[in-house]
């Protein structure tokens, strides 16, 4: 018999079984109306179930309102929200994938524009569209970058109602059908504001030395934890590095994932960067294929704690290579999966595990199969 490549060997998280460790990684659409989202929410994200990936996960949500990326990030802080992430999240389980979704504040990087009017703070061009500013949260009235908005700092009443908050949309996520949650504390975005020295010069208990600088972080997974109920996973979304000294470390990271570790954290999803600028801005190293692959290695060997790598993983051979030689648990694509919505059931054929389309959807996977037996394909090295 001859042994399943491990992209294509499930994973057991809690009571859940994957039926693969190809994930989606959560892409904002941008799209969203009033944090509610749309037909083409469930379209984008449920090509991918239809592509045999085993986790699909829906974009960051937004828990409060003022705590939307954009005014086209999706929410769950009002019940009104629920019917469509439950379309998306029943349309994955009918089509084999585990519903994910990634729960988030964006902190002082709330209230900025869409990529495609310039990722930037909003200006008066985007007034004119009717896209009108708030006023950014964060740690400290320290903003993103020049030109800025600078952000008001959170107080302790506010703070309380935030971690509520967290726990309140992890509970409407339930309610809609997710099986898994993620913390969303990578990129900049409130949590991971907290995290950094860079962004957070309080000097109470949210600041201060690392057990202050991680208590935020710690009180919103811990009130996530509680509601969600025991048999079903939680994920971390870290930015295991700041790229700068003086930042958040992947020391840091470690003893942080040990600590969530303790409080339930089932996977911790290692990116990194993205403490001032856009998402993924201030990258600590070269683009290239895998560069976040050794955070996520770093926190699974010594935190003994599964773990998800992303960044630049294109290929099928690549994303079994890291799975094989032990350096994560689960392979989160991104980007590619835009070029290609059926990356997992291509890269099964890649890799030798499904040659009579089996794992593709009934509906197609006949007719290819057919296809394959009857039929000779054009070569363009033969052709004349």
């Amino acid at each position: 018999m001859t042994t399943l490549p491990r992209l294509f060997q499930p994973l057991t998280l809690r009571s859940l079984k994957t039926r693969n460790r190809v994930v989606i990684s959560p892409m904002c659409q941008y799209s969203a109306h009033e944090g509610h989202m749309d037909d083409w929410h469930l379209v984008n994200l449920g090509r991918y179930a239809i592509g045999g990936a085993g986790i699909v996960f829906t974009e960051a949500t937004a828990v409060q309102k003022c705590g939307r990326i954009t005014h086209g990030c999706p929410g769950l802080w009002t019940d009104s929200q629920i019917p469509a992430h439950a379309r998306i999240a029943q349309f994955a389980l009918r089509n084999g994938a585990i519903p994910a979704i990634q729960l988030g504040h964006a902190g002082r990087k709330a209230g900025m524009q869409r990529p495609w009017f310039g990722n930037g703070p909003l200006d008066d061009a985007d007034i004119a569209r009717g896209d009108m500013p708030w006023t950014p949260v964060g740690p400290s009235p320290v903003p993103v970058a020049q030109g800025w908005p600078a952000p008001h700092a959170l107080s302790h009443e506010e703070i309380d109602a935030l971690v509520q908050d967290f726990a309140s949309a992890a509970r409407r996520a339930l309610a809609a059908g997710y099986k898994i949650a993620e913390v969303h504390g990578a990129h900049g975005y409130l949590l991971h504001s907290f995290l950094s020295p860079l962004s957070n010069r309080r000097t109470d208990e949210y600041g201060g030395d690392l057990a202050g600088r991680m208590r935020l972080a710690l009180e919103v997974t811990e009130a996530v934890r509680a509601v969600w109920p025991d048999d079903l996973p939680l994920f971390f979304r870290t930015s295991a590095v700041d790229g700068t000294p003086e930042g958040w470390t992947l020391e840091d990271t470690v003893i942080l994932a040990g600590k969530l570790k303790a409080i339930g954290v089932d996977v911790m999803d290692c990116s990194s960067s993205g403490i001032a600028g856009s998402a993924t801005a201030s990258v600590p190293a070269k683009r290239q294929p895998g560069f976040q692959v050794a955070y996520a290695e770093r926190v699974r060997k010594d935190v003994d704690m599964t773990t998800m790598a992303v960044g630049l993983i294109t290929h099928p051979k690549q994303a079994e290579d890291i799975l094989a030689q032990g350096r994560a648990d689960l392979i989160a694509i991104g980007r590619e999966a835009l070029v290609d919505p059926m990356w997992a059931l291509h890269a099964a054929q890649a890799l030798g595990a499904d040659p009579l389309f089996e794992t593709w959807p009934e509906q197609s996977g006949w007719w290819l199969a057919g296809r394959q037996k009857t039929s000779d394909f054009y070569n363009p090295d033969t052709a004349d």
